[in-house]
């Protein structure tokens, strides 16, 4: 069910959440935490449609917050809302803001009335991210807030800013996206033989934050050296592999084929993993997991990453 409630008000969009529940009892009160969705006005639906998804692992109520893009041509100031229910909501209640004009110049104003009460926040920024989000009017009152560098004008910029401008309680998805990579990785050198690795390469697209992230962590945690080359053109796209050198010979860990890693070890047969690419319906549920500062991500993004030295570039296709 979705109530239309155009040219509102914070006021009349809580009484409106109290009647649907007293009419049809179809808004539970069981949410355990409030998810602030800021997005550009008409980009909103990818991310309400993932929210909706993961919050069948965690109820919330999630509040969009649609305004225009800078440059825009201006509108007079109002707030437009829905409420979505039901089969339109998932296991959550979403309540969507379109402001226009200065309407859209305080967003806490908006969104605070409508928070959850004594339940934790998170502010998840699916485009064009602020240049500090703990800082930002949406980010001040957030347990924890979410950006995505990979949807930045360029993603390996938005790495080094990220870099300088961290606070406890960011996260990003170029770091959850690493997760099934880290965990096969991590398989592999947790079996015989346990000779320490020497040499570690990395390579995957220009526009793949979660590649220099990857080569960040792995210098971190094998403390050696890592090379890594980041490919333009047509077909490159995320990370390309992975090759830890140690005494024995190499371990290769290549995704050619979308969705499909290959392992190569030595004395060992060729395995093919599935390894896909994470959904943001994933990436979100994952971040949704911990509410408390991810301590890693910190570690990578202020020590690991300074201390990369930076990366080959190349031209070419990748399938």
């Amino acid at each position: 069910m979705i109530v239309d409630l155009p040219d509102t008000t914070t006021a009349k969009i809580s009484k409106a959440l109290v009647r649907i529940r007293e009419e049809g009892g179809a808004v539970a009160l069981g949410r355990v935490l409030t998810l602030i969705i800021a997005a550009e006005l008409g980009n909103e639906e990818n991310a309400i449609e993932a929210a909706n998804d993961a919050s069948r692992e965690h109820p919330m109520r999630v509040i969009v917050l649609s305004t225009q893009a800078e440059g825009a041509i201006a509108h007079e100031p109002r707030v437009d809302a829905e409420i979505r229910v039901g089969g339109d909501a998932g296991a959550s209640e979403v309540i969507v803001l379109r402001a226009y004009g200065d309407a859209a110049s305080d967003p806490e104003s908006l969104v605070t009335g409508l928070l959850l009460p004594d339940a934790p926040v998170v502010a998840w920024w699916p485009g064009e991210a602020p240049a500090v989000p703990a800082e930002s009017p949406l980010g001040r009152i957030a347990y924890r807030r979410i950006t995505d560098a990979s949807a930045q004008p360029d993603p390996q910029a938005a790495l080094t800013r990220i870099c300088s401008t961290y606070r406890p309680g960011d996260t990003d998805f170029a770091w959850t996206r690493l997760t099934l990579w880290r965990a096969q990785l991590a398989a592999v050198l947790d079996q015989p033989p346990y000779e320490p690795i020497t040499a570690v390469s990395v390579s995957g697209a220009l526009d793949s934050p979660s590649t220099t992230l990857l080569a960040a962590w792995l210098q971190l945690q094998l403390q050696v050296p890592v090379d890594y080359e980041l490919t333009s053109g047509q077909h490159a796209n995320g990370i390309h592999g992975v090759h830890l050198t140690r005494a024995s010979g190499v371990i290769s860990l290549e995704r050619e084929v979308p969705g499909i890693a290959t392992l190569t070890q030595s004395g060992q047969p060729v395995q093919d993993l599935t390894l896909k690419r994470r959904s943001l319906r994933d990436c979100l549920s994952d971040e949704l997991r911990r509410l408390d500062p991810d301590e890693l991500y910190g570690e990578v993004i202020t020590c690991g990453l300074p201390q990369l030295a930076g990366p080959t570039t190349s031209t070419g296709d990748h399938s």
